[in-house]
């Protein structure tokens, strides 16, 4: 064989190995896939990933954002209601002193029912038993009542659907000390 010859044949078998490398239908000859197949798919992949994770960062960011300001304007409601009594305490003290005592009653009871809509009751102390879940007690006061009955309520003490948001301050009944 001449030199240009053997240059041929070694160059048809380097062709002949570059096409069973890599078969017509992206496989290599072990039968696995070809790295640059690979390659794509993982890219692919990671850029899905990626798109992913930053889809939902931006759905965490959002229900954030729209958390603090439900929490923001979460007593908005409330506080309109409230702006009715307030404008009513205006009126009264601008009003002839002969009815404020009937204004002021009318606006406590508007007071209250707002109260009542929002979930807002007070606690009723006077003749039970001392819960102090509910009660704080700030004097005992001998009486003839059953010992731990509270006999005075010196300030009302609510509960907002049921949690208590203010324990009432109460005076409760002890024994009389014997002469």
């Amino acid at each position: 064989m001449d030199p240009s010859q053997e240059e041929e044949f070694i160059d048809s078998d380097e062709k002949k190995e570059q096409e069973s490398s890599t078969k017509g239908d992206g496989t290599s000859p072990s039968g696995g896939p070809v790295p640059e197949d690979l390659q794509k798919k993982y890219e692919e992949l990671n850029d899905r990933f990626l798109r992913l994770a930053a889809d939902f960062d931006n759905y965490r960011k959002r229900m954030e954002r729209e958390t603090r300001e439900r929490t923001r304007y979460a007593l908005e409601a409330f506080a309109t209601e409230l702006l009715e009594v307030a404008d009513n305490f205006e009126r009264a003290l601008s009003a002839d002193p002969a009815s404020a005592k009937e204004g002021l009653e009318q606006i406590h009871k508007l007071f209250c029912s707002i109260m009542e809509r929002h979930g807002v009751v007070p606690i009723k102390a006077k003749g039970r038993k001392f819960d102090p879940a509910e009660h704080e007690a700030i004097a005992c006061v001998p009486s003839d009542e059953d010992e731990g009955t509270v006999i005075d309520e010196v300030c009302c003490g609510y509960r907002m659907h049921d949690r208590i948001i203010r324990v009432a301050k109460v005076a409760v009944a002890k024994k009389k000390e014997s002469e």
